[in-house]
């Protein structure tokens, strides 16, 4: 089975670069600057921020959808982020070795399946996911930390 791994798109945060430190904390946001790599993914690119790289740290809604699992959560967005990442292949922010979280929903965004992998076998684990009825997408997350990486859908 072919994936299709989709970065969000750079046009929902643009805004926000323009913003001053007091106007980001308005909105629960704030400017940081990575110092290590890996350590600062960007959920548009879906590639590690450089160190000395500006992104904004801010919560957003991955699951929007009036069902009980809704959810919202902490992302980063390198402010060099003018493309989202859209490819057949995992993106650079799953190396090796990382423990990822695979969630599948439905059409309705109610969640049918949820397991963990090392990052070099989610592709088997997106193939099981996908082979369950009613399985639309998959939300791919930190497993540690709990984060929000990036949306998975049949190529």
């Amino acid at each position: 089975m072919l994936f299709r791994y989709r970065g969000l798109a750079p046009t929902l945060f643009e805004p926000m670069f323009h913003m001053s430190d007091a106007e980001l904390a308005a909105q629960g946001a704030r400017r940081v600057t990575a110092d290590e790599k890996p350590g600062f993914p960007c959920r548009v690119s879906l590639a590690d921020a450089k160190p000395g790289e500006s992104l904004l740290l801010l919560s957003f809604a991955h699951q929007a959808g009036e069902t009980p699992y809704k959810a919202s959560g902490p992302i980063f967005v390198r402010e060099a982020a003018h493309e989202s990442y859209d490819a057949g292949h995992p993106p650079p922010v799953f190396q090796a070795g990382l423990l990822l979280s695979a969630r599948a929903y439905d059409t309705a965004g109610m969640m049918i399946e949820a397991d963990v992998a090392e990052s070099r076998d989610l592709e088997s684990l997106l193939e099981r996911l996908f082979a369950l009825d009613g399985a639309e997408y998959v939300h791919v997350h930190y497993a540690r930390r709990g984060c929000f990486a990036a949306r998975v859908d049949r190529a």
